[in-house]
């Protein structure tokens, strides 16, 4: 019986996920954007995170003060596992998510110091947590534990509202900004320089195209200059033509008579 403590929990943390569209659809209305992309800005999922902030308290503290009167029917504080469940998932995806858009590249890193900073504490509380409910009984220690996680409650609305402010004094991220903005300006030489390139090219091909027509126009003009216009012209150039051909058929009889004679 005292795993079903558990059930609300469980099912608070399914319609978190289960809610996703919901959610995505307030990140995307926020009206918190990127200055130089367009896209949501980290900060958007913040306020996702401010609702898990809120609920995660109201279902602890009311857990805490229904969880041990018989006069209560159980059902009422494992109900209130749904708003813990719920708040819990949200903060932890949604804050996830806040991490990895805020330090893009760098996100592995920072995801990593953040999963060993949540295993130390998840390793030590619950060491000191059974002897907390014993000592301070379950109502009280519930309502300390609850109170702490109001005190926490301003953090993810100081992200929402700060969080572009706190980004621009990391280091890490300015460093990922200049590396982006120069890996930008390095893509948009290469592209300038294959844009003149590629004009370059169309240009000589163009001029090639051009001679090779000049060319074939001053061949066709050569031809058409040596082909005889009129009859009378076509009669003299046959004549100058046997007259050459006569000439060198003399030349070579000539020779051979010296040849015999010799």
């Amino acid at each position: 019986m005292t795993g079903l403590a558990f059930v609300g929990i469980g099912i608070g943390t399914l319609i978190a996920i289960g809610m996703e569209p919901v959610w995505r659809r307030l990140i995307n209305g926020s009206g918190k954007r990127e200055a130089d992309t367009g896209r949501a800005a980290p900060e958007a999922t913040a306020l996702v995170m401010c609702i898990g902030a809120l609920l995660t308290p109201l279902g602890q503290l009311v857990f805490s003060w229904t969880c041990l009167p018989a006069s209560i029917h159980p059902a009422v504080p494992i109900a209130f596992g749904i708003p813990f469940g719920m708040g819990n998932t949200l903060s932890f995806i949604y804050g996830s998510n806040y991490l990895a858009a805020a330090y893009g590249i760098y996100a592995a890193s920072a995801m990593a110091g953040n999963a060993v900073a949540r295993s130390v504490f998840g390793a030590a509380l619950p060491l000191a947590g059974p002897a907390m409910y014993e000592a301070m009984t379950p109502q009280w220690a519930g309502t300390f534990l609850g109170l702490l996680e109001v005190l926490l409650i301003p953090i993810p609305f100081a992200f929402y509202r700060y969080g572009h402010k706190i980004r621009d004094r990391s280091r890490v991220i300015r460093q990922m900004r200049e590396d982006r903005a120069k890996a930008e300006r390095r893509a948009a030489r290469f592209a300038a320089r294959k844009e003149r390139a590629e004009k370059m090219t169309g240009l000589a091909a163009t001029t090639t195209v051009t001679a090779a027509t000049a060319a074939a126009a001053a061949a066709a003009t050569t031809i058409i200059t040596t082909v005889p216009t009129s009859p009378a012209a076509a009669a003299a150039a046959a004549a100058v033509a046997i007259t050459r051909e006569n000439g060198e058929e003399e030349k070579e009889h000539a020779a051979a008579q010296g040849a015999r004679m010799a």
